[in-house]
């Protein structure tokens, strides 16, 4: 697996290249039926890594956010799949914030055990294979193990998302609170929430708002490695190739042993 993920981290660091292409100049953008936005990037980089996945791997379907998703009967029977997002945080691409990633997960009975999320504008991947551990890389340097931190149950870091925190968030925050826990909150976009936590820079990101399984493969195969935790809010891990691609209300700890379901 080691290998294979050599070779798909090199495949998502190109399409960030392919990204960063149209990033440096005007892009127009069009709207998708859910009014979520779409640019020419997010289509030059899903038509690279769909070529090279197939190149790679051509027995292996791929679910990315720019194909057709197929219907469940066609994709139920998926033991093993890739699953793409070509340009997570479109948003945060048109903003030029540079909070954008492209995820590329491997899912192998319906878990993510294989995952890449690299971050074209700021020059840094993350990297991780399940059970061998998580990695960051800079640039062209070597890579360096990454792992979550244990949450001082008195004061934790707390990811919103910039876009999509919700009321929810904000009613989970003030329970925190309420409780006497120190709470620092942080805002940003895309997955690169989930990778803060992973390297141990956050503690906790609930996401209450609805993603869909491209938004989070990547992100989750990576927190897992790097010994955190990716669940629904019966504690139980999320879980892909569900007859509904949108993922119910989320919540990723660093800590295993940090008790978040109380504030929900």
């Amino acid at each position: 697996m080691l290998s294979q993920l050599d070779a798909v981290r090199a495949i998502a660091v190109e399409a960030g290249r392919v990204v960063m292409e149209h990033y440096a100049k005007p892009s127009p953008v069009d709207y998708k039926a859910n009014n979520s936005p779409l640019t020419q990037a997010d289509r030059a980089s899903h038509a690279y890594i769909m070529g090279e996945l197939a190149r790679l791997t051509p027995d292996v379907p791929v679910l990315s956010e720019e194909s057709d998703p197929s219907d469940y009967d066609a994709r139920a029977g998926w033991a093993r799949f890739w699953c793409v997002d070509p340009l997570d945080g479109t948003k945060e691409f048109v903003k030029r914030t540079g909070e954008f990633t492209v995820n590329i997960a491997l899912i192998e009975d319906g878990a993510p055990v294989l995952g890449i999320v690299h971050v074209p504008a700021q020059g840094h991947t993350y990297a991780a294979a399940r059970g061998h551990g998580a990695w960051r890389y800079d640039g062209e340097s070597e890579g360096r193990a990454i792992h979550a931190r244990p949450a001082d149950p008195k004061r934790l870091t707390v990811f919103a998302s910039r876009d999509h925190a919700g009321s929810e968030v904000a009613v989970l925050l003030a329970r925190m609170t309420d409780e006497g826990v120190e709470v620092e909150v942080a805002s940003m976009g895309s997955a690169l929430k989930f990778c803060l936590v992973a390297e141990g820079t956050a503690d906790f990101y609930p996401r209450i708002v609805p993603t869909m399984e491209w938004d989070t493969a990547a992100a989750q195969a990576v927190v897992e490695a790097a010994g955190g935790t990716v669940c629904t809010a019966d504690g139980a891990p999320l879980t892909y190739n569900k007859a509904d691609l949108r993922n119910p209300p989320i919540f990723t700890a660093g800590d295993p042993a940090l008790d978040w379901r109380r504030w929900l």
